[in-house]
């Protein structure tokens, strides 16, 4: 017997309040329980927006250890390095861990087997190829210009483009478990299992009496990565085993390599754009600042993960109605903004309520960053009205207008930054990532509408076009 919440409220609830949430809990129901790829896709979302729960739950008990752990000017280095490995990893992966999520079930619906075996091998071998490549460079980069880099970053960032490859081939493997809608395959071993082990590693390493410093962090990361990854492909591949047997390969490359580029750019832009403040912290102030920063962004992040939920839901099922049932296409994709913008929406108000005492538990000096969390989740929130806009832009084809939107906004941050940083500080911070998330939304909300007749915006009736 399936789980249904409507029918366990009747039994857990008294009476009359059971008659008042019923409906809202039928719809629920309605959604997660459906047979449908509506269904599929809304349990994905549930199960991903649970496992963020906890990961942004572990991640941030796991960052206030660390912190109390290292203090703010040795967390600072630590948080920098990462946060530039985990944005290389992403762009490392030349847009092949967004391009499986577009042709994976698009080969599984025609029964294209041979051009399915291709993919999976072509983005395995491009992605390591491209992420060593690029790790190589980086680290004799730093090396040759270790005399213009303050010292305390030198081997923090060698040791972190050791930890890049693992990184990026475990965003191309979460990347398939989604065209595969193995929800919890896909996000645990980044978001649950990674962060665990990180703080596994660094406990263990400190109790064996190594220095409480980024080195050590980042050492405790390598370790935890390549498990975790390794752990991962054994997985991955164990299921796909039992689904597809072996036998030739057909291979589209300059197919793929034509999509993959455009989405190389959209989510590289992306994820610049999502650390891009961060980053500019760590190039204007010292580590103490950057850890201030960093800590009320973790904070931040328990608003933003509801976006991230719903889009590892529902990436798939928009490729899926885009060449199967488009006229499905725009009804699904209203759904999905409601599904964002109402949790983002409590939890922006959670949030504010509870973050100063959350930002305390890293440390007295982390409690300047909470007035910035009132304009940073104010942001959050208007950007959540809009829904996952470039999961729809990039799974029916328009992933080159997507890739120009960001490169604006990207601009728009940067030049911000640059401007406001050196005068205000944090603050500066703040609001050149604000603006650049209000630019952000209204583009590609805008972009949608004129490209696919698709009204995303929760609070605009769906005719409205006309």
């Amino acid at each position: 017997m399936r789980f249904s919440a409507a029918t366990t409220a009747d039994k857990l609830l008294p009476q009359r309040l059971a008659l008042r949430v019923r409906p809202f809990l039928g719809r629920i129901d309605g959604i997660l329980l459906a047979k449908d790829e509506r269904g599929e896709a809304g349990r994905m979302s549930a199960i991903a927006f649970g496992i963020r729960i906890v990961s942004a739950a572990i991640a941030f008990v796991s960052q206030v250890l660390l912190a109390r752990w290292m203090g703010s000017f040795e967390y600072g280095i630590f948080v920098l390095v990462w946060t530039t490995m985990v944005i290389a990893g992403n762009i490392s992966c030349l847009g092949f861990h967004t391009t499986v999520i577009r042709f994976i079930p698009e080969y599984r619906e025609k029964g294209m087997v041979a051009e399915l075996r291709g993919v999976l091998v072509a983005s395995r071998l491009f992605v390591l190829v491209a992420s060593t490549t690029i790790a190589v460079i980086g680290a004799l980069g730093v090396l040759v210009l270790s005399a213009r880099v303050e010292s305390y970053y030198v081997v923090p960032f060698v040791l972190g483009f050791v930890c890049l490859p693992m990184i990026a081939f475990s965003d191309l493997l979460q990347g398939v478990s989604r065209a595969y809608a193995w929800a919890v395959f896909s996000l645990s071993p980044t978001y649950l299992i990674r962060p665990v082990l990180i703080l596994v590693f660094m406990a263990a390493a400190l109790l064996l009496g190594y220095p409480a410093d980024a080195t050590t962090a980042l050492i405790a990361a390598i370790a935890a990565t390549w498990a975790t990854t390794i752990w991962q492909l054994v997985g991955i591949s164990g299921r796909m085993g039992r689904s597809l047997q072996p036998g030739a390969s057909s291979f589209r490359l300059r197919e793929w390599m034509i999509v993959s580029l455009p989405i190389f750019l959209v989510e590289g832009f992306f994820f610049l754009l999502t650390n891009a403040d961060v980053l500019m912290v760590g190039i204007f102030m010292p580590p103490d600042d950057v850890a201030v920063y960093f800590a009320t962004v973790k904070t931040l992040a328990l608003v933003h993960f509801v976006y991230f939920s719903v889009k590892a839901g529902v990436a798939q099922r928009y490729a899926a109605y885009a060449h199967s049932e488009p006229e499905k296409l725009a009804t699904f994709a209203r759904e999905t903004v409601a599904w964002t913008f109402w949790p983002s929406l409590a939890m922006g108000i959670i949030v504010l309520a509870l973050g100063e005492l959350m930002l305390m538990l890293f440390g007295p000096e982390f409690v300047a960053g909470y007035p910035l969390l009132f304009l940073l989740v104010g942001a959050v929130v208007i950007r959540s009205t809009v829904g996952p806009c470039e999961s729809l832009l990039t799974m029916t084809g328009n992933q080159n207008i997507c890739a120009f939107i960001y490169a604006l906004t990207l601009a728009l941050n940067v030049v911000l930054s640059v401007i406001l940083i050196p005068t205000i500080g944090l603050w500066g911070a703040a609001i050149a990532t604000a603006a650049a998330m209000v630019f952000e939304a209204a583009a590609l909300s805008f972009t949608v509408w004129r490209r696919l007749g698709v009204v995303m915006a929760i609070f605009l009736p769906a005719g409205s076009r006309r």
